[in-house]
């Protein structure tokens, strides 16, 4: 569990590596993200025209990714005018899919980001001559990855915009996207729905079942017994520590007395959770048999009569 350095040796020295994680419950250091370098402006940067830059997507649930890759098209050049387009519900619906946020969330978190100069709501799928007139558009922004055209116009939706050399090309965080996150929550369903429950939503407002919502209450329950044992084996520990010392013992035989006692404590404990899990589940279904059973009762009286 405890973060424990790797050793190698070298002759007759061992020397101490990096730390390595053992225990796959703990997060590994986080990434620090650099901020991307911005061209150096030149002597008459202030009397230039501003470049118009022009970086487009769907930017649900809009998180870091988002924002360096718009970091970097806004420092593409020493003086850039952002313009970032967002194309609207209809449109991302009928070619990507089903978005969390809804187009106007979309547009207001955009403007929210500090290298944007301008978001262009309900922007076109495929970048057109027309459109990169209207808005004097320079260079438009984007991964090299071609990104396939649904709309069946093309094979890449910045195929024109490449062909005519407005392409500029940025780069895509590693580790982050808006898929991924979906994937987390997914991932850990059951903690998040009870972690909602916990704060006082309802299970319709999270759309599971009677039966879904008993399991998670008595799974819980379950958690929070647990943790008071946890709380409860630390405190004894440290007592124990404690006498070991004042009594002159040696330490290491009071620690494996103190790991013995807790982890049978444990594990009949454990069985104890399991066995009323278990129990508490017979119970809801039972009662479930129960109401449908009356429920058939009552319509087959309704019949006959």
């Amino acid at each position: 569990m405890a973060r424990k350095p790797r050793k190698r040796q070298k002759g007759d020295v061992e020397i101490e590596e990096e730390h390595v994680y053992e225990d796959t419950n703990l997060s590994a250091p986080p990434l620090r993200f650099e901020p991307h370098p911005c061209p150096k402006p030149s002597e008459n940067a202030e009397n230039e025209k501003p470049v118009r830059v022009y970086a487009d997507g769907i930017y649900d649930l809009f998180h870091f990714g988002h924002a360096r890759a718009l970091e970097q098209a806004k420092k593409a050049f020493p003086n850039t005018c952002l313009l970032v387009g967002c194309c609207n519900d209809a449109v991302t619906h009928m070619y990507k899919g089903k978005t969390v946020m809804t187009e106007a969330e979309r547009y207001e978190s955009l403007r929210h980001c500090r290298w944007v100069d301008e978001v262009i709501p309900d922007a076109p799928w495929v970048i057109t001559p027309e459109f990169i007139d209207k808005y004097q558009i320079d260079y438009v922004a984007h991964d090299a990855l071609p990104y396939a055209d649904a709309s069946g116009a093309g094979k890449d939706v910045y195929e024109y915009v490449k062909s005519i050399g407005k392409f500029k090309e940025t780069k895509r965080t590693e580790g982050i996207s808006t898929s991924d996150i979906i994937m987390r929550i997914l991932k850990d369903y059951n903690q998040y729905v009870m972690r909602n429950l916990a704060r006082g939503y309802t299970r319709k407002d999270l759309g599971v079942s009677y039966v879904k919502e008993k399991q998670l209450r008595v799974n819980m329950g379950i958690s929070k017994l647990r943790q008071k044992v946890k709380e409860q084996q630390e405190r004894v520990g440290e007592k124990l520590h404690t006498v070991a010392k004042s009594a002159d013992m040696r330490h290491r035989v009071w620690v494996e007395i103190a790991d013995r006692l807790v982890a049978g404590f444990l594990e009949k404990f454990e069985e104890g959770c399991h066995l009323m899990e278990n129990a508490i589940k017979t119970r809801i279904q039972k009662g479930l048999n129960l109401d449908e059973a009356e429920a058939v009762k009552a319509r087959i009286s309704k019949n006959a009569g």
